[in-house]
Parts: structure tokens; sequence; C-alpha cells
């Protein structure tokens, strides 16, 4: 009678990429969403409030805001 040797399946752990990394979101503390929000419009406004400037205006205002409030 031949034994069958037992197989075991190795388990990987998956190491998150970096658009996984990008895709979650990071907590910010209190109140800085809404600085950066209040930024973001005023530079928008400054602008002229063009809708294409709307991303860029945001991103300007988190560097901003997080360079001011750390």
């Amino acid at each position: 009678m031949r034994q069958h040797k037992a197989t075991t399946k190795k388990s990987y752990r998956r190491i998150p990429s970096a658009t996984d990394q990008a895709e979650m979101p990071i907590e910010l503390p209190d109140g800085m969403r809404d600085r950066i929000s209040r930024k973001a419009y005023e530079l928008w406004e400054q602008r002229g409030c063009q809708e294409e400037t709307a991303l860029r205006d945001w991103l300007e205002a988190e560097e901003i805001v997080m360079r001011r409030d750390p």
C-alpha cells in the first residue's frame, strides 16, 4: 500500500501596492478638512472660479494648510 505524502499549500500574505496605499484615505485632525476646503475655495475664487482648476486648488490648499498646521 502506497502512502501519499500530504501536501500543504503555502499561504502568502499579499503586500499592499502603492496604488492600494494611495486609495486608502488618511485621517485628518479635527477641523483640518474644513480649513483645506475653505482655502481651496478661496484659491478657486482668486483664479476666477474656473472649473478646471478645482483639483489644483484643492492640492495647493492641502499643502498650504498642512505646512501651516502640522
